[in-house]
């Protein structure tokens, strides 16, 4: 079925041409990863398919009954609202009822009782729900908060950070009916492991999905097409992120060959037409014509790429140390004894779940908060940028020109060039005409490019970034991944994106969120794997410990440990039971892999997956404990 169509759709804001006359259908089985340059008009395309904002030309419609729901990158938040009303806040008749039945509920718990026509009420909906299985969209809202980190139902609003507040509309947006889903960098303010539960879950949701994001582990396990806008024309890609790369180049390459033609043919043309200026009466008028609509329909220039590159300024041996640092606020310790030394060649990546400390820490190492204990040193020739989370001064009304030269009115590249503020923007793919644009009226993509240019502006040899993915196009994430590549610094990354990691970092520090940290080695992937190899009870060291327990006792006693009869039958059963049971166990775990969006039966096949653990684990323990025995039986 077809759920949206547009017919040469164009848009503009102010004098660029955001998207120019394109044309095409979404049907209510795509799955749509929506790429291009900053400032390219995704949003805007996004907006427009919902409604928010009219295209300037163009024709676009719906059949009727087709439902949209959008989630735009910033949503609003009324502050009034507590989580649970804001998630059921939809014109659908289920939602309504919840949410009416949810405001009961809060009052009920509010003031201890109600009055005799609200506890009438209540009785109703409860009713009513049940007819409309409105308790199972509950508590689909309800799962769906869980494993986006939201636990609290009824906090309100103005008291949750603006990460949590996101994930939130997430979750809201996730749970509303509709035929056509837009998301708008969906990923962003979440931690690995609620990004990989989202990838089940919409690789499993019905309905038509369009998508902007930047994580490319995201695009290649979700979507099944790939829409690009660059320079006002819309691509389509049939296929996920790595086939879209492969289908790019090819068309790039034949782009290049007949532009190349194109501007052989042109030249010759313009030849022609430059000779014999004197006998230009006598030329052909029809030539004449078509050179001209050549001239007017000339490529202007293969797409440009952002530009990175700054002088290096040499490094010490002493870079930065932290040697048993704590720190924690009242509700608990983020840092427990840390200890690291950073080299000068060091790339990091820092991962843990939201509110672990991995921001903390880098404020700590650069010294803007101060430990409860322990030493923190930095070297003397250390010049640390730190690329925030937060674009700051996005919403000013400074010019862009003038925002970069705050830091600096010259900046020196790797090839010994200086280049002034206004060089460097053009660098990073902002003509000069727009060079004195107040920042407030730049996209969020743009204005995190900007905020990179004058980060790297101050020629850094230690490098910090914070979320550094977060709003920037694929195409500004490959050069600042190449540039980290020939970076001669050392450089400390905190990320959620998983490609971003891999392809970055060689190491990486794990928050366990209880205070300790893990220095492991290797990419994300690899670690990724080792963690969860590591969740399983470590069997060596505490067989050996029990070993050692039970040796002490017997040369206590001096007395030989024999085993009994039930002990030994036991000994050699337990390896089968344990191995049915890891069976069962991994059936389990795929079958939720399959059920995620089945609410109800997650739950079922999430408890019986506790017990199967539970039970695993005692077995295991069992074993352990009966082949110490049978081993000093043997001594």
């Amino acid at each position: 079925m077809i759920c949206y169509t547009a017919e040469q759709l164009s848009k503009s804001y102010g004098d660029k041409n955001l998207f120019d006359h394109i044309t095409f259908t979404l049907s209510d089985t795509q799955k749509i990863g929506l790429i291009g340059m900053n400032g390219t008009g995704k949003t805007s395309l996004l907006r427009t398919i919902a409604g928010v904002d009219p295209p300037d030309s163009g024709i676009s419609y719906s059949p009727k009954g087709v439902t949209i729901h959008y989630l735009p990158q910033s949503p609003d938040f009324p502050d009034e609202e507590t989580v649970l009303s804001y998630i059921f806040k939809s014109e659908h008749p289920a939602i309504q009822l919840i949410k009416r039945y949810e405001t009961l509920v809060d009052s009920y718990e509010k003031h201890g009782s109600l009055s005799p026509e609200d506890d009438e009420q209540l009785i109703q909906l409860s009713s009513q729900m049940d007819h409309l299985q409105a308790w199972d969209l509950e508590h689909q809202a309800k799962t769906i908060l869980t494993k986006l980190g939201i636990t609290d139902f009824h906090q309100y609003l103005n008291a949750l950070s603006g990460g949590t507040k996101k994930r939130i509309a997430l979750a809201r947006a996730l749970i509303t009916p509709c035929d056509l889903l837009l998301l708008d960098e969906p990923t962003n303010h979440m931690d690995n492991d609620s990004i990989e539960w989202l990838e089940k879950f919409l690789q499993t949701r019905k309905g038509a999905l369009m998508m902007i994001t930047h994580d490319r582990y995201f695009l290649d396990r979700v979507v099944g097409e790939i829409f690009e806008l660059d320079r006002g024309k819309l691509y389509i890609y049939e296929g996920a992120y790595t086939h879209y790369l492969q289908a790019k180049d090819e068309r790039m390459q034949l782009e290049a060959t007949q532009n190349y033609k194109l501007k052989r043919f042109y030249s010759k043309e313009l030849e022609w037409i430059r000779a014999g200026v004197q006998a230009r009466a006598t030329k052909q008028k029809a030539r004449i014509q078509r050179f001209e609509t050549l001239s007017d329909n000339m490529p202007t220039g293969d797409s440009q790429d952002v530009e990175i590159s700054t002088a290096y300024t040499r490094l010490g041996k002493l870079v930065v140390e932290a040697e048993d640092v704590c720190f924690g606020y009242g509700n608990g310790m983020l840092l427990e004894d840390f200890t690291l030394i950073l080299q000068k060649s060091d790339r990091i990546g820092i991962v843990g779940d939201n509110g672990a400390g991995k921001t903390t820490l880098l404020k700590l190492l650069m010294q803007t908060l101060t430990p409860l204990s322990g030493i923190i040193r930095i070297g003397e020739t250390v010049n640390m940028a730190y690329f925030s989370q937060e674009t700051p001064d996005l919403k000013s009304d400074a010019r862009m020109i003038d925002y970069v030269r705050e830091t600096a009115e010259y900046v020196e590249t790797e090839e010994g060039t200086k280049l002034s503020a206004s060089q460097m923007l053009e660098r990073f793919l902002f003509p000069v005409n727009t060079h004195r644009t107040p920042i407030n009226r730049l996209s969020g993509g743009e204005g995190r490019r900007l905020h990179l240019l004058k980060t790297l502006a101050l020629a850094p040899n230690v490098l910090f970034m914070d979320e550094p993915t977060n709003d920037l196009d694929i195409e500004t994430l490959n050069v600042l991944e190449a540039y980290l590549d020939n970076f001669n610094g050392a450089v400390l990354i905190v990320s959620h994106d998983r490609y971003f990691l891999d392809r970055t970092c060689t190491r990486l520090l794990s928050f366990d969120g209880e205070g300790k940290v893990r220095l492991l080695e290797g990419s994300y992937t690899e670690n990724r794997a080792q963690l969860v190899t590591e969740s399983i009870p470590d069997q060596v060291s505490s067989k050996l410990r029990l070993e050692q327990e039970l040796k002490r006792k017997a040369d206590k006693k001096s007395e030989k440990i024999k085993l009994t009869f039930a002990q030994k039958k036991a000994l050699e059963a337990l390896p089968r039971e344990i191995e049915a049971l890891d069976t069962a166990l991994s059936t389990t775990i795929r079958e939720m892999d399959q059920n995620a969006t089945q609410f109800e039966k997650l739950q079922i096949l999430m408890t019986e997956k506790n017990q199967l653990e539970e039970t695993l684990l005692e077995k295991m323990e069992h074993l352990e404990e009966l082949e110490a025995l049978y081993a000093l039986s043997l001594s």
